[in-house]
C-alpha cells in the first residue's frame, strides 16, 4: 500500500487534529497518510507558546523534510531559532527537537520510508 491519490483539494477542508503526545497547541492537518508504513504529508501547528520539551527529542524510522510556512520555533537541544522560509531535510535517526514557539509556527512535512521501502 501507498499514500492514496488525491486530486487538488482545499487543504482547508481537512481539520486540525492534536498530535501525538496530546498538548492541543501542538496540532496537525494530515493530507495523505500511508496506512502500511505510517508515513505522511501533513501541516503542523505549533500555537504561540507551545512547547515539545515533554516528548523529548525525536528520532524517526523515516526521511522527514519540513518548510517553515510562517512563523517561527526554535529548536531548544541547539539553541536556535528557524522561521518562515527555511527547509531542514532529515534522514531516518537524525534528533531534533524539542522545539518551542513563542510566536507560532506552521510547517508543510513530507515523510517517506527509508529506503522506499515498504514495511
Amino acid at each position: 500500500m501507498s499514500k492514496p491519490e488525491f486530486e487538488f483539494f482545499p487543504v482547508t477542508d481537512v481539520e486540525f487534529t492534536v498530535c501525538a503526545g496530546g498538548d492541543p497547541l501542538i496540532t496537525e492537518r494530515i493530507l495523505s497518510k500511508d496506512p502500511v508504513t505510517g508515513v505522511a504529508t501533513r501541516i503542523l501547528r505549533y500555537a504561540p507558546g507551545a512547547d515539545s520539551t515533554p516528548i523529548g527529542v525525536q528520532r524517526h524510522d523515516f526521511w522527514e523534510e519540513v518548510y517553515i510556512l510562517e512563523g517561527s520555533f526554535e529548536d531548544l537541544t541547539l539553541g536556535q531559532k528557524f522561521g518562515a522560509g527555511e527547509y531542514a531535510c532529515r534522514p531516518p535517526g537524525m534528533p531534533h527537537g524539542p522545539w518551542r514557539s513563542e510566536e507560532g509556527v506552521l510547517t508543510f512535512e513530507v515523510r517517506y520510508p527509508a529506503g522506499g521501502e515498504k514495511r
